[in-house]
């Protein structure tokens, strides 16, 4: 594995790969000191042009906790507010010394260009509403973690599919890994075509509901035009939003997960949120481990382990 782009680039075979590989890595988290020597003398480099308040820190403390060197690059203190390209802005940080790029960009394909003018590894933290990779790793491994495998699952991610590069990420890998996905949301908030893509759609939540394993629930994405679909997102709760009523509803062993950040009261309810059945901290906890997973792999080599 040169990079890690996109989920598409992944057989099933590298996902389970890459999932025993965070297992370890939970492992080495939770001893009295969490630090290995596996990466000492590399430095990995964050430079997110989108807020991140998850990604970024868990690759930093992936990273560290490997025994790396951190660099993390801030676009708005930087020469980009001169004019500096990205190709430039990513050719200094590579010859500044980093052996590998965490790149978030609003730019769908920003990561995989950085990738063709780079010669270290360039992880994808996010690009537009394309792809978030190690999220799908960290959201497979939790429901791993919790049922075994994800063969037979039925999961339905929830919400705005359009805008969510979480989604797409999730489904693929999901789909992959032998779970049945379907997604939920209003047809305004799907993208112009799925055709191709492996998965059920419904309109209705509350009519998948009893069949479900798993719930994933997407944020509304305001700041890509999310909420400008419908009319209210008091509607939107109303038709979508995991209430507690519909906690309820579902099988007694499912769970309801959420990437974050959340918006308490609109696609989640409080007591939903809190519930310690819910997946949501769990999957904060563990990508960090997903994270190392990625770098070791990257910049370890399968050999080492």
């Amino acid at each position: 594995m040169r990079h890690l782009l996109d989920i598409a680039d992944l057989s099933p075979a590298d996902l389970a790969g890459l999932l025993d590989d965070a297992d370890g890595f939970v492992e080495v988290l939770a001893r009295p000191i969490p630090k290995v020597p596996a990466l000492r003398g590399k430095t990995v480099t964050t430079a997110f042009f989108e807020a991140s308040t998850r990604t970024r820190l868990s690759f930093e403390r992936a990273a560290k906790t490997l025994s790396a060197d951190t660099m993390t690059f801030a676009p708005g203190t930087s020469s980009l507010s001169k004019g500096e390209s990205l190709k430039d802005t990513v050719l200094t940080l590579q010859a500044m010394g980093s052996d590998l790029l965490v790149m978030r960009h609003q730019a769908v394909g920003a990561a995989e260009r950085a990738a063709e003018w780079l010669s270290i590894p360039v992880v994808n933290g996010g690009d537009g509403a394309h792809q978030h990779p190690t999220q799908a790793l960290l959201d497979a491994l939790a429901i791993r973690r919790r049922f075994g495998t994800l063969e037979g699952l039925q999961i339905a991610i929830v919400g705005d599919i359009r805008h969510s590069r979480v989604a797409r990420s999730d489904l693929l890998a999901f789909s992959k890994l032998g779970a049945t996905v379907t997604l939920v949301a209003p047809r305004t908030l799907l993208p112009v075509t799925f055709a191709d893509w492996p998965v059920r759609v419904s309109s209705s939540l509350d009519e998948v509901l009893p069949e479900l394993d798993v719930v994933y629930l997407l944020r509304v994405q305001t700041e890509r035009g999310g909420a400008s679909v419908f009319p209210s997102l008091a509607e939107y709760t109303t038709r979508f939003g995991m209430t507690r009523e519909r906690r309820s509803r579902l099988k007694r062993d499912a769970v309801v997960m959420h990437p974050g950040p959340m918006n308490r009261g609109v696609e989640i309810a409080d007591e939903v949120a809190d519930d310690p059945d819910a997946l949501v901290l769990e999957q904060v906890s563990l990508g960090v481990a997903v994270r190392m997973a990625v770098l070791f792999r990257l910049l370890g080599g399968e050999s080492d382990a």
